[in-house]
């Protein structure tokens, strides 16, 4: 009878385990089908980077981003956490921009101005300056400050000017020196005019920085500042101040950056000294705050290890000059995607899976480093982090440490044949890096510091669209157009897998091998 009953029970095991293989092989093939036939990764991404647009933190837009996916993850069933992860004192919205050449030769302006900086007050035409470098030059052109557009030496970093007190500071250290330098000039000039027969001293160069005399220049009434920028340009936010902005000190200056080849026809005709004048209708807004950004973090409870987790993830804040569609709405769109995927396939893992679409990534990783700082779930019962924040190429492949091999195998074995793009299982080469000690890159970074796995695909460009990252990274380029369907239908389909597939195994990844 004892006999008997063990037999019965293996029975039923064994049958209870080949349903949990048939329910698992019929999850990733709705998956599979469903990535085939009706993928809505671009439908995803069509509405954050066309419906949306740009998403700078403290935006109205960012705001409206972060209800849109909680309310896409709560129709497919997902629960939702919503975490605040920070707030900024003054909201900044941005509106479109105008600007041209009034003169015989005259042009429409291709330029931009960082996000928490001053727009005009309608349309307002100036003349130009080239700015001082000395305080001798200073006072000879002060009466003309009022109403003028100045060029500046220094040319764009993609930031705002530092008006800050340590921006001050450093212009400070600057005035001096070229104070000393003006001073020598002054002498040699005298000089090369004593000893107008014999050859002439050349004079020394100015010591550069950005915007040399802004407080005093602001003070005179100048209408903005513009600084010559490479194209595509690269337009960020006012890095040094936002954070210290109140609604009583909101800027009032523009900073403008300006197509360099347009710069140096401006620049030539004001050493010229041609009558000409520059205008510019620029719609920054600002509001009052606090806003407030969160991370929305969908989540799919696991079965048997709920207090487990895979986890990948996206940021959802982007530059504005640009809509945000390459970065990061390509890693957003894949991450929610897959979730979707998922869900539609009636999917219960035995592992919590975490679908994070970040905030603050831009301005610092903030949204992922306060999830990690928040021990909302333990650090070490994260299986593995995937971070999607680059080009929107293909997720072609995945190189892992020796422990993780057959894992990875096992895992990613339904790709095989998903696409004439073979998906590719590598053990890492060579020994493994050490744990990284400080914040960079993306929202993996805050994650790996913590020792937590943070294996990613390997993304490639397999049919040849000759994809530039650097052409789009945080510049006026990152648009929709530049995104690539098919490339990103496929990663939303493999994010699903591989996290399902994790999610599924009855033991954490091996963390052996995976720093030094």
């Amino acid at each position: 009878m004892k006999r008997f009953i063990r037999f019965a029970v293996a029975v039923l095991v064994a049958a209870a385990c080949s349903l949990g293989v048939f329910a698992q092989d019929k999850v990733v093939k709705a998956v599979l089908e469903t990535g085939r036939t009706d993928n809505r990764t671009m439908q995803h991404a069509d509405h954050l980077a066309n419906v949306i647009g740009g998403r700078i933190v403290g935006s109205a837009a960012l705001t409206e981003a972060e209800a849109w996916v909680k309310e896409q993850f709560e129709s497919w069933g997902l629960e939702v956490m919503v975490q605040e992860a920070g707030e900024i004192n003054v909201g900044f919205n941005r509106g479109p921009w105008f600007g041209r050449m009034l003169s015989e030769d005259g042009m429409p302006l291709h330029f931009g101005t960082p996000s928490y900086t001053a727009g005009t007050h309608g349309r307002q035409m100036g003349h130009v300056l080239i700015e001082p470098h000395s305080r001798r030059e200073l006072e000879r052109m002060k009466g003309l400050l009022k109403g003028a557009w100045v060029l500046l030496d220094a040319e764009s970093n993609g930031m705002a000017i530092d008006w800050t007190p340590k921006g001050d500071s450093l212009r400070a250290v600057a005035i001096a020196r070229n104070e000393e330098i003006d001073r020598k000039n002054m002498e040699r000039n005298r000089w090369n005019w004593e000893h107008r027969d014999s050859v002439a001293k050349e004079m020394l160069p100015y010591e550069k920085a950005t915007a040399l005399f802004y407080r005093e220049m602001v003070d005179a009434g100048v209408l903005g500042f513009i600084r010559s920028a490479k194209v595509p340009m690269q337009v960020m936010y006012d890095r040094a101040g936002c954070y210290k902005l109140t609604m009583e000190t909101l800027p009032t200056a523009c900073d403008i950056l300006l197509d360099e080849a347009q710069f140096a026809v401006v620049k030539k005709k004001v050493e010229r000294k041609e009558t000409f004048f520059l205008e510019f209708d620029i719609r920054n807004h600002f509001y009052r705050g606090p806003v407030k950004y969160h991370n929305v973090i969908g989540i799919m409870r696991g079965s048997k290890y709920p207090k487990e987790y895979v986890l990948a993830g996206g940021h959802l804040d982007s530059y504005d000059c640009g809509t945000g569609a390459v970065d990061d709405g390509n890693g957003v769109s894949v991450t929610m995607e897959a979730a979707r995927l998922l869900a539609a396939s009636g999917a219960k893992p035995k592992r919590t899976l975490m679908f994070c679409v970040w905030t603050g990534e831009e301005f610092g990783l903030l949204g992922s480093k306060f999830f990690v700082e928040s021990g909302v779930i333990p650090l070490d019962k994260i299986s593995n982090y995937f971070n999607r924040d680059g080009g929107p190429t293909m997720a072609t492949g995945v190189s892992v440490p020796e422990a993780m091999y057959d894992d990875f195998v096992k895992v990613c074995k339904p790709l095989e044949g998903y696409s004439d793009v073979p998906f590719v299982v590598e053990k890492r080469r060579g020994p493994s890096g050490p744990r990284p000690r400080n914040a960079g890159g993306s929202d993996h970074a805050y994650f790996a510091m913590n020792g937590v796995p943070t294996i990613s695909f390997r993304e490639t460009d397999p049919r040849g669209w000759n994809f530039d990252y650097r052409e789009i990274w945080h510049t006026e380029s990152d648009m929709y157009g530049k995104l690539i369907p098919e490339y990103m239908e496929h990663s939303a389909v493999v994010t699903a897998v591989a996290m399902y597939g994790l999610g599924n195994l009855d033991h954490l990844l091996s963390r052996d091998g995976l720093y030094r």
